[in-house]
């Protein structure tokens, strides 16, 4: 009988963090490799040479979110502050670079909103569309309320400007909020994602779309009605367009949506991964038994999930440490990898289909050529995890047989 191959080995190990990494995101040409931790420090990995190009004090307090946008940061703290940071062009020399220090460049701070960060939930950017009108790049975000945190605002960047205020308020029962969680039943948001949605109806008409997960393991997705209105106060224009528990007894940890907004996935304390089928849940008729379902695992207690952007492969941050593969289609197990020994806090899949670098980026034409497209393609291919050990572990999954894993 032949022998189990041994278990997978991370591919690399980054030891920048000195406190819990609570953060991980890639950049979309997959050159940048972000990372928060829950001392408000924030690394800016290079993939090339996998050695920090910035390091700073972001935040007072620990990291929810960080997200590239425009060529810019922006980062969301506990310290009840956004950030959006002018990102820095690395230099070629520092790319190829194996011994770059810490703290090589910072970025320059552009501007701050206040936030309200009691929910541990992080914001949730949809860039726009570029205007014929104006040559600056637009994006909505989504964060908590700034006073109750079961409701959520939209506002614009980079004009701060606030477009719909206490989304989930308007048919609510007014009555006191002492401890923050408003009046909503379904107490506080802990995950949210702003989209678009096009009406299949009307050629090129679309509205805004908020999916929320809650605190007692529900998932509403709220949508606004008045067209020809672009703002909103009191939650007024927002209609509940379905509403699903599948995570009865525990709050929801995380939540993750697909890239086309189809499918997403929830974790909690429990040992379920909570499906929705967004699409199928756009029929006025749909059944939400069917649309939306629950898949039990072994495994209780997740904190992280993401989705790959193929949609068809999701990762799952345990307490243990772990990190399952599952099918985003059917949730069936495609493999485990094991390092950490302390909870898994965050992962992150590398983008499957990274842009060239532009033409007017630093990068010289000689240190692009350290990277030859079997690396680039191996690069796609990673899985990123952070832990409270203070470990960022970096995966490199192979296709075995039409299934993703190691």
């Amino acid at each position: 009988m032949a022998s189990k191959p041994p278990p997978p080995s991370p591919a690399h190990l980054l030891r920048t963090h000195h406190a819990p990494v609570r953060v991980l995101t890639f950049s979309d040409d997959n050159e940048r490799l972000y990372s928060g931790d829950a001392d408000g420090m924030v690394v800016v990995t290079s993939t090339r040479s996998l050695r920090p190009t910035a390091v700073w004090k972001a935040h007072s307090d620990g990291l929810l979110g960080i997200q590239e946008w425009d060529g810019q940061i922006i980062t969301h703290g506990r310290d009840n502050k956004l950030h959006v940071w002018q990102r820095v062009q690395e230099p070629a020399a520092a790319l190829g670079n194996s011994a770059i220090p810490l703290g090589l460049q910072n970025p320059q701070l552009c501007y701050s909103m206040d936030v309200n960060a009691l929910n541990y939930c992080r914001f949730s950017l949809m860039p726009m569309a570029e205007s014929v009108l104006s040559d600056e790049r637009r994006a909505l975000i989504a964060l908590p309320n700034l006073v109750e945190s079961s409701f959520a605002d939209i506002w614009t960047l980079p004009s701060q400007k606030r477009l719909h205020a206490a989304i989930g308020k308007a048919g609510q029962t007014e009555g006191p909020s002492l401890d923050g969680r408003g009046v909503n039943s379904t107490g506080i948001i802990m995950s949210m994602h702003l989209y678009e949605q096009t009406h299949p109806h009307a050629c090129g008409q679309t509205s805004l779309r908020l999916l929320c997960a809650y605190e007692n393991g529900a998932v509403t997705c709220w949508g606004y009605a008045r067209t020809g209105k672009e703002t909103s106060i009191e939650g007024i224009g927002w209609d509940t367009l379905w509403n699903v528990r599948l995570h009865v007894e525990s709050a929801v940890m995380a939540m993750a949506v697909s890239n086309d907004n189809s499918v997403a996935l929830t974790v909690s304390a429990d040992h379920l991964i909570g499906r929705y089928d967004i699409k199928l849940m756009q029929d006025e008729n749909a059944d939400a038994e069917t649309a939306c379902t629950v898949h039990r695992t072994k495994h209780p207690g997740n904190a992280s999930i993401d989705i790959r952007d193929d949609g068809k492969m999701c990762a799952v941050g345990g307490w243990d440490g772990k990190i399952r593969l599952y099918s985003t289609k059917s949730v069936k197990s495609l493999g485990t990898l094991g390092y950490h020994k302390k909870s898994s806090q965050a992962v992150a899949f590398a983008r499957q289909h990274a842009p060239v670098l532009a033409e007017n980026s630093m990068t010289t034409d000689k240190a692009d050529d350290l990277m030859d497209e079997d690396d680039k393609a191996e690069r796609a291919q990673w899985l990123a995890a952070g832990s409270q050990d203070q470990r960022v572990s970096l995966w490199t999954l192979m296709d075995f047989g039409g299934s993703t894993t190691r």
